[in-house]
């Protein structure tokens, strides 16, 4: 963004996302604040000096420092985000877009919309896809909510990458939520898997067989594929991952992913079910869910 653009921006939270935010935007007019500012003194100290060197008018709490801003980023802790927007909704100005970054459900989402709302602003869902550190404020963003078209020419006009999606304020968080339960999943499997693995001195070979059994396939017909191997396997595989809950009990492995995995190997493989002749993801979770139902109705 170039100075040319004269909206009125205030970040709340500066951690890794503000800042880098800020690092992007390239501007000296921005205002922040995070609650850090605020604790022990020493944090306090770093926290302040981190933000004077980053060029930003430093605030001295969230409702004043987003009192004249046209456009509000949030991007504290997951766990902060409501705390956040109570906050700023005590000073944000009528018709301010308030664009929520933070990782939250939809219903959080939703609840802070219903805050920043109720205070005159314009709530946007955001949901940022990837780490923030190597594009800045140009890492792409999926943007959804009433608002959201609008919000979108703003974040044009301040150099960002955002992708509309269609429908209501949680939408986006839908989306990036679900994606997380494979992709910190597979960062926690994969955690579980290579730390067995080089305790017991097999790594290389373990990641040797992992490359060659490697498909091509997309998410949606490995997703697919996978549905029906532990419908029609989940028993035998449910009693094998008992054994690899041993082995890594042996090796001083906590098997945390190892025991949800035994759970919905056994839950799957014990609904008789065969979706051998029933092509598709959809079509397969269809099914698997009415077993399920039928299951609960007995």
């Amino acid at each position: 963004m170039t100075q040319q653009n004269t909206h009125k921006i205030a970040v709340i939270g500066f951690g890794e996302a503000g800042s880098c935010l800020c690092q992007g935007w390239g501007r000296s007019d921005v205002r922040a604040f995070d609650i850090k500012q605020t604790g022990d003194s020493d944090i306090a100290a770093d926290k302040t000096r981190q933000m004077r060197d980053a060029g930003v008018v430093i605030g001295n709490d969230a409702a004043s420092t987003v009192h004249e801003a046209d456009m509000i980023f949030s991007t504290v802790t997951a766990d902060q985000a409501h705390a956040a927007a109570r906050a700023v909704a005590a000073g944000i100005g009528q018709g301010a877009y308030f664009f929520d970054l933070n990782s939250c459900a939809p219903s959080t989402k939703q609840k802070n919309a219903a805050i920043i709302t109720a205070a005159g602003g314009h709530y946007v869902d955001v949901a940022v896809m990837a780490t923030i550190t190597p594009k800045y404020h140009q890492t792409a963003m999926l943007v959804a909510g009433e608002h959201a078209e609008a919000a979108i020419a703003l974040m044009l006009a301040l150099d960002m990458k955002p992708v509309h999606v269609p429908g209501p304020v949680g939408r986006a968080s839908t989306i990036k939520m679900i994606r997380s339960v494979l992709v910190k999943g597979i960062e926690a499997l994969t955690a579980e898997c290579f730390s067995a693995a080089t305790i017991a001195g097999v790594a290389d070979e373990v990641a040797a067989s992992l490359d060659a059994s490697q498909t091509k396939d997309g998410w949606k017909d490995q997703a697919a594929y996978n549905m029906e191997r532990m419908t029609t396997h989940g028993i035998r595989r449910a009693a094998e991952m008992r054994e690899v809950a041993i082995t890594l009990a042996d090796l001083n492995i906590a098997g945390r992913m190892t025991a949800g995995t035994i759970a919905w190997q056994d839950q799957l493989g014990n609904l008789g079910l065969s979706l051998l002749d029933t092509e598709g993801l959809e079509p397969r979770l269809s099914a698997i869910h009415r077993a399920l139902d039928a299951q609960k109705g007995d």
